[in-house]
């Protein structure tokens, strides 16, 4: 009878040990990881498709154990680079985290975005975290194309000792028009350093880690 209980609170207590240990080695989908960018990214270079690494700055913990330390490398890619465009549109890239391996070898598989909460040279429009360049102010615009209206303007007034001011202000508008049109939009460009958030979208799960890729080396911010 008591062999019988025994094996009775084995088959019960079973399921809650194994979830007791899945929470040790699963990574919970919304845990935030912030790292610092090792590879420069930058939407004029960049391409969909592109791996890039990044350092994570703070540790992981996972029911009160440091699953994650400080130092290890999340891996992601580029999937999506719009580049700026001549008249309007702001550049765009969307990059993703893949996983994390730590210095001891042990790897995390997981999906996840970028989220609010980067650095100041990060702008993330909410786009399935979408990176989104500076892009140009309608004054700034405003600005070169007034530049060239008033060369233009002292061309004219030259050419024809004051009487081709006007016509010489519409040539010079015209052409800084077509100056600021072509000038193109501001890239986006995500140095090595840049802080970034990221936010797993799935359960990050024990990964088999890539013994051919290289894990980051610790940048300290702080020391002197």
């Amino acid at each position: 009878m008591r062999s019988i209980l025994v094996s009775v609170i084995a088959v019960l207590a079973g399921p809650a040990l194994l979830a007791a240990g899945n929470i040790q080695t699963v990574i919970p989908a919304g845990t935030r990881v912030d790292v610092q960018l090792i590879t420069a990214l930058s939407s004029s270079a960049d391409r969909s498709g592109d791996t890039f690494a990044a350092q994570v700055q703070d540790p992981i913990f996972i029911g009160g154990e440091e699953l994650i330390p400080a130092g290890s490398t999340l891996r992601g890619h580029v999937t999506f680079v719009k580049p700026p465009g001549r008249v309007k549109g702001k550049a765009e890239m969307r990059l993703v985290g893949d996983s994390i391996t730590t210095k001891d070898g042990h790897a995390y598989a997981f999906k996840s975005e970028l989220a609010n909460g980067n650095g100041s040279d990060v702008k993330v429009n909410g786009n399935e975290g979408t990176v989104e360049g500076q892009g140009k102010s309608k004054k700034k615009a405003a600005e070169e194309t007034g530049i060239g209206a008033a060369a233009g303007a002292g061309a004219g007034a030259l050419a024809a000792g004051g009487t081709g001011a006007l016509y010489g202000a519409g040539i010079g508008a015209l052409a800084g028009l077509i100056h600021t049109l072509a000038k193109h939009h501001k890239d986006i460009v995500l140095p090595t350093g840049t802080q970034m958030v990221f936010v797993l979208t799935s359960p990050g799960t024990p990964a088999k880690a890539n013994p051919k890729a290289p894990t980051a080396p610790f940048i300290c911010m702080t020391c002197q």
